[in-house]
């Protein structure tokens, strides 16, 4: 990066910044929800490295696209597809909350695998608004950050995720995963048990979230809040839940279901892991993943597989699809003892039953976006 840096802009970089992707450990289409999620950030970044300009333009290069992005602050130009699109949607969504934004050149590259479910683009996001950050003098506010994130996201790339992504890429903490209360935008640091790794297992099959079914989860849940007369599905009980020969559309209370039941998985994860009990966590994951697949049904034949394969295996605590479904990666957790023989295991088993060879990942929890020198 210091080689381009230097022939790109004939200087070297004077800050380089870090930005963690995530794995989301339990709660999953929760935030939206105004819910609970367990993610934690991973030790896969984009990294960016940059110089100060003194006037209101940003030149930045992308190693992974060989592309060149040039725009004025003044006038980012909307665009809703390519990695860009981030960029001038964030410095975009900052403009608009007013911060005072100072230009800069950069060159960007990351080692996370895009359209995986392990948030390249919430990283991409929180890394550029570090930069902005160091280069204005402002003070970093993961939350703040977060929410000029997700406007991002909505507004200006067309995807109405929640804000989990963006806080967990922006507040993460080493060695611990983070319970995040999506409505109150506040995260407290779990610890990670002891003698455990988390894998991720990328199947190898992609989902685009605008083209997919992502949006017409999420207007499901809408339609049940509206039914309910609540703020969020986070204000539903199972109890309200009731008879399922009632009114309420069948499909949208299996919908309403998943994220009533993983809201309270989500919050019994989080005491089983300040209990360092791996086992029960491991439990509710698989009770997620069921629950995913069933009543949210944003599961793929591939992740069943993964999920399944990874869940047979000794050693193995639990194993569920993670993201935003319809493809990408699955996550579980796995005695450090029982690496060796979990990762040579289900990777033979998920060949086995698709023919398609997975890419793992022993990720460890990892800081959220900083500025590393």
């Amino acid at each position: 990066m210091r080689q381009v840096f230097e022939q790109k802009f004939n200087a070297l970089p004077a800050i380089w910044i870090k930005a963690p992707g995530r794995v989301n450990l339990i709660g999953e289409h929760t935030d939206y929800n105004g819910g609970f999620a367990l993610p934690m950030a991973i030790d896969r970044h984009v990294v960016l490295a940059l110089r100060p300009r003194n006037d209101r333009r940003v030149t930045i290069y992308s190693l992974e696209f060989d592309s060149t992005l040039e725009f004025s602050l003044d006038a980012p130009a909307k665009r809703n597809t390519g990695w860009d699109a981030y960029v001038q949607g964030l410095a975009w969504a900052l403009n608009c909350d007013g911060y005072d934004l100072h230009g800069w050149d950069g060159v960007v590259w990351g080692d996370l695998p895009m359209g995986a479910g392990l948030s390249s683009s919430a990283a991409l996001e929180m890394a550029v608004a570090r930069a902005f950050s160091a280069v204005g003098g402002f003070a970093w506010e993961p939350a703040a950050m977060a929410r000029a994130g997700q406007r991002t996201e909505n507004e200006w790339v067309g995807v109405d995720c929640g804000i989990m992504d963006q806080l967990v890429c922006a507040g993460g903490v080493s060695g611990h995963a983070l319970l995040i209360d999506c409505r109150a935008l506040t995260f407290d640091p779990v610890p990670m048990p002891a003698n455990t790794a988390v894998v991720i297992l990328d199947t190898g099959t992609r989902r685009g979230l605008v083209d997919s079914a992502y949006n017409e989860r999420r207007q499901q849940c809408e339609s049940a809040v509206h039914y309910f007369k609540v703020d969020a599905l986070r204000d539903v009980t199972a109890e309200m839940l009731g008879d399922p020969s009632g009114e309420l559309d069948q499909v949208v209370r299996q919908r309403a279901r998943h994220v009533v039941t993983e809201n309270a998985r989500t919050l019994e994860a989080a005491a089983a892991l300040e209990a360092q009990d791996a086992r029960a966590f491991g439990g509710l994951m698989r009770a997620s993943h069921r629950s995913l697949r069933d009543d949210f049904e944003v599961s793929s034949a591939a992740l069943d597989h993964m999920a399944v394969c990874a869940s047979k295996i000794p050693g193995c605590y639990g194993a569920r699809m993670t993201g935003g479904g319809f493809g990408g990666c699955a996550v579980a957790l796995v005695a450090v003892g029982a690496l060796d023989t979990f990762t040579s295991q289900v990777t033979q088993c998920y060949r086995d039953a698709t023919g398609k060879t997975p890419e793992l990942f022993v990720c460890r929890p990892s800081q959220g976006a900083h500025v590393v020198m």
